[in-house]
């Protein structure tokens, strides 16, 4: 099962860096100093834009957010061609008590029929500073493939739309339709930036 998974996390990687698609502000090799600043200004601003637009789909979110004991905001491009699939985003995790900042990678692998491209924002909230934490230093993986549905409302309405995916942690999905109803978790994988921390 580990041998498959690995095989295709290559495979998917192959297919995307042959097709030309990379996460903006990649290139091979350690970026200069200017491409790191750059890369963290980026995703600054795509973290501002997405809570932006989760405040707006969902205005509880806000409270959700601000009450939490950290957060971390995600942009993944996802490419899907015949058998195999996969994306890859960056993202910011924010300590809410101290304000630090984190730049974390993201990338999913896909299996089955299908062609396609997909493009989507993540919001995730720790009421806890332990799974907060957990999510920094150690990272988090879906493995296999789980389909988690939103809550119709959350812990006083604050977290409605969310998605639970543990107690204590829960995670809003939007796409270009506004705020998905449905996460399917297919093999991704969360860790920390290494050129960018």
């Amino acid at each position: 099962m580990k041998h498959t998974t690995y095989l295709l996390f290559g495979i998917t990687l192959t297919v995307l860096s042959f097709s030309g698609f990379m996460v903006p502000g990649d290139s091979i090799g350690a970026p200069s100093k200017e491409q790191v600043e750059q890369q963290r200004t980026d995703i600054r601003k795509m973290a501002e834009s997405t809570l932006k637009r989760l405040y707006d789909t969902q205005p509880s979110a806000q409270k959700a957010v601000k009450k939490a004991a950290g957060y971390a905001v995600f942009s993944n491009f996802g490419l899907k061609i015949l058998f195999f699939g996969g994306g890859s985003g960056k993202g910011l995790a924010i300590n809410n008590a101290t304000g630090k900042s984190v730049y974390m990678q993201m990338i999913e692998v896909q299996a089955g029929l299908g062609i396609g491209i997909k493009k989507f924002r993540l919001v995730w909230v720790f009421e806890n500073q332990s799974d907060f934490d957990n999510f920094i230093t150690s990272g988090w993986e879906f493995g296999g493939q789980a389909t988690l549905a939103a809550q119709s409302s959350g812990e006083g309405a604050a977290l409605a739309g969310a998605i639970s995916i543990k107690p204590g942690v829960w995670l809003y999905q939007l796409t270009d339709d506004g705020l998905a109803a449905e996460l399917t978790a297919k093999g991704t994988k969360y860790f920390k930036d290494q050129n960018l921390n």
